[in-house]
């Protein structure tokens, strides 16, 4: 096969999987004008391109310390990335309140902003140590982990700015679906984190700050997007706010952020799944985050897997996340819990075949498949659940508690993971990375037994809670 056709058949692979799901994405007809759904598509497609690329400037500081050669090893990188996450993670006690309070669309704008100057930031100072040699006090390593964090905490606005919005633009029997299409825009944004970045640095050798200095640039451009399209509530740009069914129908108290904090943090579906999200985002990152670095050490970096390893992931993230949505509201009556269930035991299952595949080329397919599962898993978790449990009103905390555990499971895993890893010429013998399978099967096993738990759950609004 010629060179050129197989670098196209991954974009083929990536458009098929694409136009399967958009041709077989079912219909919820709730009455919405032509109009309306015209002007909802413009405000959430944007918004999720926004998400995306958000997606871009996050996951891009893998290829970033790849590119840096000896100035970082598996060791640093799991302090930069164990750092971003950690104040990613504490973050939503800050920023899911303040995005019920400004809204959606400021925050997505400081989201999207803030994550571009802090990779061009990132940018810079990779540029000024490698073209001059400039190394900063207390080195390269500590202040890539202070600005990968400022990024982060940036970052922490998207997950919650994106529910945020589209809790007011689409009823409680829409959202599954429409947590499919959040777990796309997760994927795509992967897509971009991991293969763009990777072109990036092959694309111009010896030019490590580009894979900053570009998803920085695209973050400025979507930004700019945000601001001319993306708005709160229908009723912001004419059409009729609508009663969207969720747990805030019926609740016209304005309870302090406290309260709402205490409200969420005294519901046992949320509690429950704070902790299943936060063995997800353990779960989630350890193979997305190791797996090229695993590859690239043992000499598996030529593979089909570990070169199409973020397009892999995008499309496989795609089936898994409108596989979930499309079950939930069609199977089970718009009930999260029995989806997730399925889908944390195919993690599962997926952990023990890492284990037993390590050295072979077979556990990059082994991960793949894992992927499917656990983006499906977050979309109907993070992107959906949090914004059925905590209502529209309360969206921001609901989504912030939710997310920030996802990303303490991550920073948890990163900091672990990193320690365990071996380092050196030992990292180059596959059987020596064991303990990176070994970490991830207790939690996936204790995600499993907790996703039991919320198999019938359903939310109330507060209509029929005070009757």
């Amino acid at each position: 096969m010629p060179a050129w056709i197989s670098n196209l058949v991954p974009i083929f692979l990536l458009l098929g999987v694409i136009a399967l799901v958009l041709w077989r994405l079912p219909k919820v007809d709730l009455g919405h004008s032509a109009a309306f759904k015209t002007r909802r598509f413009w405000n959430w497609f944007p918004l999720g391109l926004t998400y995306a690329f958000l997606y871009f400037g996050r996951y891009n500081v893998n290829a970033l310390t790849s590119a840096l050669g000896s100035k970082t090893d598996n060791k640093a990188f799991g302090i930069i990335f164990a750092a971003g996450t950690l104040v990613y993670g504490i973050s939503f006690i800050i920023n899911g309140p303040l995005t019920d309070k400004l809204g959606g669309r400021i925050t997505t704008l400081l989201a999207a902003g803030g994550a571009a100057f802090a990779n061009l930031m990132m940018a810079g100072l990779v540029y000024l140590n490698v073209a001059n040699g400039f190394v900063p006090p207390g080195g390269l390593v500590l202040w890539l982990a202070i600005l990968y964090s400022v990024d982060m905490y940036f970052q922490s606005f998207g997950a919650v700015s994106i529910v945020k919005v589209n809790a007011a633009w689409f009823h409680v029997r829409e959202r599954g679906v429409q947590g499919g299409v959040f777990g796309i825009l997760i994927s795509l944004g992967i897509y971009f984190g991991y293969d763009w970045s990777r072109a990036i640095a092959k694309g111009m050798p010896g030019e490590p700050w580009m894979v900053a200095l570009i998803p920085g640039l695209v973050l400025v451009g979507a930004t700019v997007l945000s601001y001319f399209f993306v708005q709160n509530t229908p009723g912001d740009t004419g059409h009729p706010d609508f009663d969207v069914g969720d747990a805030s129908t019926g609740d016209d108290s304005k309870p302090s952020v406290v309260q709402v904090f205490v409200r969420m943090l005294t519901n046992p579906v949320i509690l429950i799944i704070v902790a299943i999200e936060f063995c997800t985002g353990f779960l989630r990152n350890g193979v997305m985050s190791w797996y090229p670095k695993f590859a690239e050490s043992v000499s598996m970096s030529d593979d089909f897997v570990s070169k199409n390893w973020g397009l892999l992931l995008c499309c496989f993230g795609i089936v898994g996340g409108m596989m979930a949505g499309v079950i939930s509201d069609k199977v089970f009556n718009s009930r999260r819990g029995p989806v997730a269930s399925v889908l944390y035991g195919g993690i599962t299952l997926g952990a023990f075949a890492m284990y037993a595949t390590l050295a072979t080329p077979m556990v990059g397919w082994v991960l793949v498949f894992m992927a499917l599962n656990y983006v499906g898993v977050h979309g109907m978790l993070s992107g959906t659940a949090s914004a059925d449990f905590g209502g529209r009103k309360n969206t921001g905390v609901a989504v912030g508690i939710i997310d920030g555990f996802v990303y303490l499971g991550t920073g948890l895993q990163s900091l672990l993971v990193g320690f365990l890893l071996p380092q050196g010429d030992a990292a180059k013998v596959a059987s020596n990375w064991i303990n990176w399978p070994a970490a991830m099967i207790p939690v996936a096993i204790i995600g499993l037994l907790l996703c039991t738990r919320v198999w019938n759950a359903k939310p109330k609004s507060a209509a029929a809670t005070a009757h």
